[in-house]
């Protein structure tokens, strides 16, 4: 019998449009812990924003998180991996982010911090992402001002994220563009249709789906890897077999070994199950 780690991320790949989890999937993902293969949600989230509904799956125990700047052991309570951004270069990011027509936040010893003003005039900044605005108001922390804290904690960042009104969405995509020449230590991907998250250049999905392959004898040609946005293209690439979801960005389906139905028609679920067929044990 072949071990297999299958990676997934959750918004638009896992979960259906109003963040559930179809029934499809469900039985895919039983049915692969049945054959014992490792089942790891990926996920731009911290650990205790990923929703209730994949923290009580018994059979998911590791978790990539904040993009790859984490990997997290759900059983034994403690990070295997960590890649954070540095305090001074944290800063200097939100001094760059000062100039944009943005909300920002980040991520640090996982919970979300924002500068108040921000977190009390978000709104509009949200108007066909609803549920990141729910998210945002839920799983941030306000603070007076967020360089400030940042200096004063003088504590590495776990993630950054910036989001733009829609009617800037042609200035998002020059920043993606630009933002790697200003902070080569820094990369710039996306979630969802108006923001950019920014990781340590070490960091991301891919690198920590190996180094988890790694720790748990499991060989990368049998690792899987399921994913929507651009900040799963680094994952897609590295796994043994790179899923794109039928709803994927473009740039995510060129680089995708395979394209499966959407997150709405249960495309994890779908090819999932032909997998475990195909391993036939």
């Amino acid at each position: 019998m072949i071990r297999k780690l299958i990676a997934f991320d959750l918004d638009g790949t896992l979960f259906d449009d109003d963040k559930g989890i179809p029934a499809e999937n469900l039985r895919a993902l039983e049915a692969a812990a049945d054959r014992d293969w490792v089942l790891v949600p990926a996920t731009g989230r911290m650990a205790p924003g990923i929703p209730e509904n994949v923290r009580s799956l018994p059979f998911c125990r590791y978790y990539i998180v904040s993009n790859g700047a984490g990997v997290y052991d759900a059983a034994e309570d403690k990070v295997l991996l960590r890649e954070e951004i540095p305090a001074e270069l944290a800063i200097r990011c939100c001094e760059h982010m000062d100039t944009l027509p943005v909300v920002y936040d980040c991520y640090q010893n996982d919970r979300g911090w924002m500068t108040r003003s921000m977190y009390d005039s978000c709104e509009d900044f949200f108007p066909f992402e609803p549920h990141m605005y729910r998210m945002v108001k839920l799983l941030r922390v306000p603070v007076e001002e967020l360089k400030a804290t940042l200096r004063a904690r003088g504590e590495p960042v776990q993630k950054m994220q910036m989001f733009f009104r829609p009617r800037d969405l042609a200035l998002r995509a020059q920043e993606l563009e630009r933002f790697p020449r200003l902070f080569p230590e820094l990369c710039g991907t996306t979630s969802v249709s108006n923001n950019i998250e920014i990781n340590s250049a070490r960091a991301g999905k891919g690198k920590a789906l190996l180094a988890l392959a790694e720790l748990l004898g499991i060989p990368r040609e049998d690792t899987v890897a399921f994913g929507d946005g651009t900040n799963d293209c680094e994952m897609l690439e590295m796994a043994g077999l790179g899923v794109a979801m039928g709803n994927a960005d473009p740039q995510v389906k060129a680089i995708a070994d395979e394209i499966t139905g959407s997150n709405r028609e249960a495309g994890v679920g779908k090819l999932l199950l032909r997998l475990l067929a195909e391993d036939g044990t």
